[in-house]
């Protein structure tokens, strides 16, 4: 059974800098996409950025262009989100997510792997 677990989240002030970490069990990543999302109360589940297998392909919304970078290392199964100058809108549920098919895909319906989610709170 595949297992994704989130670590890092955490409540910072505006302009902070937090890494999430996800590290999955039960089955290599090595070709999977691994992509975070994020879902802030009474909203939908929003894409944040995707990385493709090889860590070369990389994708972000356009909220987060230039503020957070995605990386992994398939020797770990695991991947990170470091995410810079934190802003009150960054607050919300971050989700990490493996797209076996796809690559850079941000709609969740073609996620095949969730994790239970890590808290990010951003406040001044």
């Amino acid at each position: 059974q595949v297992q994704l677990r989130e670590s890092g989240g955490g409540s910072v002030q505006p302009g902070a800098s937090l890494r999430l970490s996800c590290v999955v069990s039960g089955r290599p990543t090595t070709l999977f996409t691994m992509a975070w999302f994020r879902q802030a109360p009474g909203s939908e589940r929003d894409f944040v950025a995707s990385i493709g297998w090889q860590g070369k392909r990389t994708n972000y919304a356009d909220s987060v262009q230039g503020r957070f970078s995605i990386s992994r290392d398939n020797t770990k199964n695991a991947a990170y989100l470091q995410m810079n100058n934190l802003n009150i809108g960054d607050t919300a549920v971050y989700y990490c997510a493996v797209d076996r098919t796809g690559t850079g895909r941000t709609n969740p319906a073609f996620y095949d792997y969730w994790g239970q989610g890590t808290q990010v709170t951003v406040s001044s």
